[in-house]
Parts: C-alpha cells; sequence; structure tokens
C-alpha cells in the first residue's frame, strides 16, 4: 500500500511539473493578448479605422439645433416724421427664437472622395503598422523564450562539469590517502570544483534574470516561474532565391512605406482641389417670437423654413493653397526616398542574416563533432587520472576544453535558431 502512494505521489508531481511548462506557442499567444505594446499598436490601428468615415471626409450634412433668447428694458423716445412723439418709460421686451439648420457641401470639386481614400489607406496603413509591431513582439518572445533554453542548457553543462569534478576529488582523495598522488592534486581538484558550483549558482541567478525578461514581453507579473521545452528545434531551411525574390512585396516594413506613398499622393491631390469652387447647400426651420411691454407691436412672431445655397471661389488666400501643395509634394518626395531606403536595408539586413544563418549551421556541424571528441577527451583523461596515468593538470584542461565546446554548441544552436526567426520576421511569416 504504501507503495502505491508513493507511486501516485511521484505521478501528480510529475503531472503538475508538466502542467507547469510554458511552450513557445502559448507564450506567443499571451504576449499577443497582454503586451502593452501590442495592445497600443492595436489602439493606433482602431483610432485609424475609427476615423474613416464619410464624415469625416466632410461627404454628409450637419444639422444643428439653435436656440437663442434675450431679455432688454428699454427708455424709449421717438419723433416720426409727422410730428408724433412717442414716449415709453421702461418698456420691456423679450426676444426667444429657435431653429433646425443644416449645413451640407455638394461640390469642392471632389477634395471630400480624395479625403475619404486617404482616410482608406490611412487605415490600412495603421494595420500595416499593427503587424510590424505583431512581428517585432513576436520576434522577442522567441529570442527570449529560447535564451531561457539556451541558459538553462548551459546549466546542464555546468552541472555535468561538477559531476566530473567530483568524481576528480573522489580520485585525488584516493590518491592521496594511497600516497600515490600529492596533496597538490586533491586541492586543485577541490578548488576546481567550487569554481564550477559557483558557476552553477550565477547560472540560477541568469536563468532567472531570462525568466523575467520573458515575463516582461508577456505583460505579466515578474514573479512568475515556469518550465521551458528541454531543446531548440532547428528544421528550417531556407530557400535564398525565393526569400529575395518575395521580399519586397512580403516584408511589412516595406509594405508600410509604400503605403505611405500612396498617402502622399492622395494628400497631394487633397491639397490641389483646394484651387476648386465650393457650393454648400443651407436650409432649416426657424422660428422667432418677440414680446414688447409697451409699443405698437406687442408681439411679433416669425416661422418656417428657408432654403439657400452658397458658393465659394478661391480667389486670393496670401499663397496658402500653393504652400500646400509644394510642402505636399516634399512629402511625396520624402516618401519616395524613405521606401528606397528601407527597401536597400531590408535586402542587405535579408542578405546579412542569410549568411549568418549558414555560417551558423556550418559552425554547429563542427562544433557537435568537437563536442564529441571533448566528451571522450574527459572521460578518457578521468579515467587515466583512475589508473595514475595522467595528472590533474591535464584533466582540467581536457575539463575546459569540455565545457567551452558544450557552450560553444548551445550558442551555435542559439543563434542558429534567432537567424531563423529573424529571416521570418523578414517576410512577415512568424
Amino acid at each position: 500500500m504504501r507503495a502505491i502512494h508513493l507511486f501516485l505521489l511521484l505521478m501528480l508531481s510529475a503531472a503538475t511539473q508538466a502542467q507547469n511548462v510554458l511552450s513557445l506557442d502559448q507564450a506567443v499567444n499571451t504576449a499577443l493578448k497582454n503586451n502593452f505594446d501590442i495592445l497600443v499598436a492595436r489602439n493606433d490601428a482602431d483610432i485609424a479605422r475609427i476615423n474613416n468615415t464619410r464624415g469625416n471626409a466632410g461627404m454628409l450634412p450637419t444639422v444643428n439645433l439653435n436656440g437663442s433668447g434675450e431679455y432688454s428694458l428699454n427708455n424709449i423716445n421717438q419723433k416720426s416724421s409727422s410730428g408724433t412723439i412717442t414716449k415709453y418709460s421702461s418698456q420691456s421686451s423679450t426676444t426667444l427664437g429657435a431653429n433646425a439648420q443644416l449645413s451640407w457641401t455638394l461640390y469642392d470639386g471632389g477634395k471630400m472622395f480624395v479625403t475619404k481614400n486617404k482616410l482608406n489607406e490611412i487605415q490600412a496603413l495603421g494595420e500595416l503598422q499593427f503587424q510590424t509591431k505583431v512581428l517585432e513582439t513576436m520576434y522577442n518572445v522567441i529570442a527570449a523564450y529560447y535564451d531561457i533554453v539556451r541558459q538553462k542548457q548551459q546549466l546542464v553543462s555546468i552541472n555535468e562539469a561538477i559531476r566530473y569534478n567530483k568524481e576528480r576529488v573522489i580520485i585525488a582523495e584516493t590518491g592521496f590517502n594511497a600516497g600515490t598522488l600529492v596533496k597538490t592534486d586533491l586541492l586543485q581538484a577541490k578548488i576546481d570544483l567550487n569554481v564550477e558550483k559557483e558557476k552553477a549558482i550565477s547560472q540560477q541567478y541568469i536563468i532567472s534574470e531570462a525568466i523575467k525578461t520573458l515575463n516582461n514581453l508577456l505583460g505579466q507579473d515578474p514573479s512568475v516561474t515556469f518550465e521551458v521545452s528541454e531543446s531548440i528545434p532547428l528544421n528550417y531551411t531556407p530557400n535564398k532565391d525565393e526569400l529575395l525574390d518575395k521580399l519586397n512585396s512580403s516584408n511589412s516594413n516595406i509594405l508600410s512605406f509604400k503605403k505611405q506613398i500612396d498617402i502622399a499622393k492622395l494628400a497631394l491631390k487633397e491639397n490641389q482641389k483646394g484651387y476648386s469652387p465650393t457650393f454648400k447647400l443651407n436650409g432649416g426651420y426657424y422660428l422667432s417670437n418677440t414680446s414688447n411691454s409697451e409699443g405698437s407691436s406687442l408681439r411679433n412672431r416669425v416661422f418656417g423654413p428657408q432654403i439657400g445655397g452658397t458658393l465659394s471661389i478661391p480667389l486670393f488666400n496670401g499663397g496658402e493653397t500653393k504652400r500646400k501643395i509644394s510642402v505636399a509634394r516634399k512629402e511625396l518626395e520624402s516618401a519616395e526616398y524613405d521606401l528606397e531606403n528601407t527597401k536597400l536595408q531590408m535586402n542587405t539586413e535579408l542578405l546579412n542574416t542569410l549568411t549568418d544563418f549558414e555560417s551558423q549551421q556550418q559552425l554547429l556541424q563542427i562544433e557537435k563533432d568537437n563536442n564529441q571528441l571533448a566528451k571522450e577527451n574527459i572521460e578518457i583523461s578521468i579515467e587515466r587520472l583512475r589508473l595514475g596515468q595522467t595528472t590533474s593538470l591535464e584533466v582540467h584542461q581536457a575539463q575546459e576544453s569540455y565545457v567551452q565546446s558544450s557552450t560553444r554548441l548551445i550558442n551555435f544552436e542559439y543563434n542558429l535558431k534567432i537567424a531563423e526567426t529573424r529571416l521570418k520576421q523578414l517576410m512577415s511569416t512568424l
């Protein structure tokens, strides 16, 4: 019965630990929901969408309901042409008015339609910029996630070095007690063991800092703890020609600058419409009521519908329209320069990243072989030390060689993954 309870306890512990493993997909999904930069970028895109209305483009009428009231107390002394004199002392007068007024621009040279198209493009730009921020955040999350994996693998390598050092200490103690090894070998073995233990403590701190970094990207409390996957998957094979061919049509930065050129063209066209006449339809229903305490007219009430129009032809506005057109042309020119510069930068970065990817692949393959050799070398050195056929210094050098090889191997795997992630970010395929 006790064995059954122990088995169930172990199974429950294993299940709990498994539940605490954070997968990369879970990390990315959490960031997409909680990351503050993404939330702000989403709001910016939503603002562009909310602004994209026919009313904001000036295509819809405005209707206002207005009301007014006035009370006056007057002393009146009137003399008519017939010689009649009329005097009122402290005459009170009350005037009340109300109206529903409509104003609608029916024609402005087509400017309102250009403005609506510009708002469409601004909304599309907002979505592209949001996509860029999402890709940037995903890249940072992936890099931070696999950095934790890398640091944990480094800790495994350090723990393996500790195991070798403990074995060295045991061998040195046995040899010293048997009189076959000098005490300095034993002391050096213990020193090397302590150094590796110190490295393990420092590595634990590095791991905790890496977890906090990822938590920050996920928009969650930095004290949240979790496990990550134990290895870095490397199964990506880029097609250089395909990537170069599709970059200009896939990269979100390039697409954003293309969209900015479209917006700049519409802004220029919009300003050019400043030379066009405008016609506004005005109409409404008006009511006015005036009451006097004395006089020939005690009450005057006016009400009824009114309709009219206003034609405005721009003749001179101090050169403002010309200035706006000149500025719009310069902004369009700058947008075109920005696009070409971005294309150049993205193509350069793509080529550099492809070169880095290929280099990391080659380095990783060499280091895999080198790591196997270093592991075999340390194991042979330990065995030779046990047989008294080598010195502690030789074992120390073999051990250092193995630890350094393991560190390089881990870093090459991580660098290769980062290069892969950057390539996918450039192609907007993360």
